[in-house]
């Protein structure tokens, strides 16, 4: 097998540590270190920093938010209307696919997301474009119209929780070494109680 070139290698490194440490607690020094590259290429393969973090999200999430985007289009054109916990179903599913149980990517994936929602340089958020927010608001009409009641803030909110506990579990599942099965279906029902909670205040 031939080795990776240099852009992947800098692109691995870069997840590895961007995970571990976050945007600002990873300097270019340490990628191109871990990388075995010397200092110049980060900027000659991705201009900047911040350009490289949005390479390795994207690397990361776009097969995640096409199996999500996907899942949606099938699921729509079976039913227009749609329960919360097919939705559910749909939306979470290819989170634990992209991060199985016991697997070292799996898990560097689900710390990546992690720390995209704890940390708080902007950098790591700038990397959704048309195509994630196009998907997110299919997602948001889908939930709006099973959960009438359910006002457009919470709801949003509701659907970064999804993320936010499936990565969580996902970290666990490889430390862990839990059954991913198992974990997919207590995540699919509690996750759907918890969208089809009545509003907060109601």
């Amino acid at each position: 097998m031939a080795a990776p070139d240099t852009r992947t290698q800098l692109l691995d490194a870069a997840e590895h540590l961007f995970a571990e440490r976050g945007f600002h607690g990873t300097s270019v020094r340490a990628i191109t270190e871990l990388a075995g590259a010397n200092l110049a290429a980060v900027g000659y393969h991705f201009g900047s920093k911040a350009q490289l973090v949005t390479a390795v999200v994207r690397r990361v999430l776009d097969p995640i938010t096409a199996a999500q985007r996907e899942g949606l289009e099938r699921l729509l054109a079976r039913t227009p209307e749609p329960s919360v916990a097919e939705l559910v179903e749909t939306f979470a599913g290819p989170l634990f696919d992209g991060m199985p149980a016991g697997d070292e990517g799996g898990a560097r994936t689900s710390r990546l997301i992690v720390t995209i929602f704890g940390d708080p340089a902007e950098e790591m958020r700038s990397w959704t474009g048309a195509g994630e927010e196009t998907m997110r608001d299919r997602y948001l009409a889908a939930f709006g119209h099973a959960l009438p009641g359910l006002p457009a803030d919470e709801l949003w909110f509701r659907l970064r929780g999804i993320l936010a506990v499936v990565a969580v579990d996902r970290v666990n599942g490889y430390n862990e070494r839990t059954s991913s099965g198992a974990a997919r279906r207590w995540a699919f029902t509690f996750l759907t109680a918890a969208m089809s909670a009545p509003p907060t205040g109601s």
